[in-house]
């Protein structure tokens, strides 16, 4: 099966460990993936190496037929606003010294999608998709919930409008009882704007509640792959 995202064979090796063996998946345009496994199984590498922030051993990486494992950086950089990540700490991935107003534009302006005429109008748009009231741009991340703070983090991926999301253990760090309505509105995103995504997690529950397809990660191998409802 083709996607929007290929993995082949992806093989990394950190000194005498080997990380990944030979993981291979596809995401297509419109569809939700999971990668489920242990903690230290390689999950994280895996979305690193789907980003193209590390150069595999060997194997490849291809996002809409470009081959990432073969570009340098500076021809990477303008293919990386169509791919984006959502981390798995909602305040740590924010700058505590800077409004979520002034983060939102930070990537629109960064791929050269910033204008003065629009760009508040942007930013306001980014925060209520994710169900937050535009007057929030005003506040520190510190003012914010954690569950709040992960929204802003998922307005900021969509931004530049990617074809392709990567998500490292978003929920994992927030309170069960927001838990439900960042996923909630994950699909609800991903079924409105048809984006491909890559949904990692140490949760089987989550993945199986929030994906179309479910790959499981052992040890640095997918040791099985299944639809959501066989996971």
């Amino acid at each position: 099966m083709s996607g929007l995202l290929e993995v082949r064979g992806l093989v990394v090796r950190r000194g005498a460990r080997t990380v990944l063996d030979g993981v291979s998946f596809t995401v297509a345009a419109g569809e939700t993936v999971g990668l489920v496994g242990p903690s230290g199984c390689g999950k994280s590498t895996t979305a690193a190496a789907a980003l193209g922030l590390l150069r595999p051993d060997a194997g490849s990486v291809r996002f809409d037929g470009v081959e990432l494992t073969a570009l340098r950086e500076r021809e990477v950089r303008p293919l990386r606003r169509r791919f984006q990540p959502v981390f798995q700490d909602p305040h740590g991935a924010l700058s505590p010294r800077r409004r979520i107003r002034e983060q939102l534009a930070e990537p629109l302006r960064l791929h050269g999608l910033w204008s003065a005429s629009d760009g508040p109008a942007r930013v306001a748009e980014l925060l209520g998709r994710v169900g937050l009231d535009p007057a929030l741009g005003g506040r520190l991340p510190g003012e914010l919930s954690g569950g709040q703070c992960q929204r802003v983090g998922i307005a900021r991926a969509l931004a530049t409008r990617p074809e392709l999301v990567v998500l490292d253990e978003p929920t994992s760090a927030l309170d069960p009882s927001v838990r439900a309505g960042v996923l909630n509105l994950l699909m609800d995103l991903q079924d409105a704007l048809g984006i491909g995504m890559l949904f990692i997690s140490h949760d089987t529950a989550t993945v199986r509640h929030v994906c179309h397809r479910v790959l499981t990660l052992r040890e640095g191998r997918l040791d099985a792959e299944g639809l959501r409802d066989e996971a």
